[in-house]
C-alpha cells in the first residue's frame, strides 16, 4: 500500500504543526501559570527579551544589541572545527572504506575514541589550549569528525566493484574513478554525515563557549544562567536551533549546486 505525498500548501504546512503545537502548549503553561513564570518566561517575554537582544542598543540592557556579534563569533567557530573535521574525516573514511588494511588500523582505534563523552575531553582541552578559541574548536571537530568519517567509511564500502569494472573497460583511470564513480556512488553516505556533524558541531560549540570566553551564543546563555535570566537562556536555545537548521539547509544546497550526484537526493 502506498501512500501519495502531499503537495501544494499541504507540504508547506506540515513541517510547521509540531512548532505550532509546542508554541501553543508553552503559551497555555504560562498563561494558567502551571509552571511558575520565574522557571517557565511566557512567549511574550521571551520575544522582548529577544527582539532587545538582536536589535537593541548597547547599553540598554545587559545583553542588548549583542546578537550579531555573538552569532558571527558562534557561526566562524563551527563553519572552522567542522570544515577540519571534513578535511580529515572525509579521505579517511574513503581509505578506510575501500582499503581492508587502512580499514583494521583506523577503526578500531577510532571507535574506541567515539565512545567517549565529549565532556571527557573539555578538561584536557583546557589544560591544552588554555580557554577561548582553540578549545571550541577542539571539540567542534573532534565530534563532528566521527560522524563524517564513519558515514563516508559505509558509503565507500557500498559503491559496487562492478562499477569499477565497468569505467575500465571505457577508460576511467584510477584516479579519475575516485572523482566519477567513488565518491558519486558514496554521496548519500557522505551528505548524511556531513548533515550530522554539522548539528553535532553546534552542540559542541555550546561546550566550547561554557568553558567561559567572553562572547559567542553559548557564551551568553551561561551569562544567563549566572544572572538568572531564563528568557535570555530561551532566546539563545532558540536561536541555535535556528542558525542550525539554516546552516543545515545551506550545506545541503551547497552540495546540490556543485555536485550532480547530489541533485539526486532532492
Amino acid at each position: 500500500m502506498t501512500f501519495n505525498k502531499p503537495n501544494g500548501w499541504m507540504s508547506s504546512f506540515i513541517p510547521w504543526i509540531l512548532p505550532a503545537l509546542f508554541f501553543m502548549g508553552w503559551f497555555l503553561v504560562s498563561r494558567f501559570e502551571i509552571i511558575p513564570a520565574y522557571l517557565m518566561p511566557s512567549p511574550r517575554q521571551v520575544g522582548e527579551a529577544g527582539v532587545i537582544y538582536a536589535f537593541g542598543t548597547p547599553g540598554e540592557g545587559p545583553y542588548a544589541g549583542r546578537f550579531w556579534m555573538d552569532a558571527w563569533v558562534s557561526c566562524g567557530r563551527v563553519l572552522a572545527g567542522f570544515s577540519l573535521a571534513a578535511l580529515f574525516g572525509i579521505p579517511l573514511g574513503v581509505l578506510s572504506g575501500r582499503v581492508d588494511a587502512m580499514q583494521k588500523i583506523l577503526s578500531s582505534s577510532i571507535n574506541a575514541l567515539r565512545a567517549v563523552p565529549g565532556i571527557c575531553w573539555l578538561p584536557l582541552a583546557m589544560v591544552w589550549f588554555g580557554i577561548g578559541y582553540k578549545t571550541t574548536l577542539f571539540l567542534v571537530a573532534l565530534a563532528a569528525f566521527f560522524p563524517i568519517y564513519i558515514n563516508t567509511a559505509v558509503g565507500a564500502r557500498q559503491v559496487s566493484p562492478l562499477l569499477f569494472q565497468a569505467g575500465a573497460m571505457m577508460g576511467v583511470r584510477r584516479m579519475n574513478a575516485v572523482f566519477s564513480i567513488l565518491l558519486p556512488g558514496a554521496m548519500p553516505s557522505i551528505l548524511a554525515g556531513l548533515r550530522l556533524g554539522l548539528g553535532i558541531s553546534w552542540a559542541y560549540l555550546v561546550l566550547g563557549e561554557l568553558t567561559g570566553v567572553p562572547n559567542g551564543l553559548g557564551a551568553v546563555i551561561m551569562d544567563a544562567r549566572m544572572l538568572g535570566r531564563i528568557d535570555i537562556i530561551i532566546v539563545g536555545i532558540v536561536l541555535i536551533a535556528l542558525l542550525g537548521r539554516t546552516s543545515d539547509l545551506l550545506l545541503s544546497g551547497v552540495f546540490r549546486l556543485c555536485f550532480k550526484s547530489a541533485r539526486r537526493l532532492a
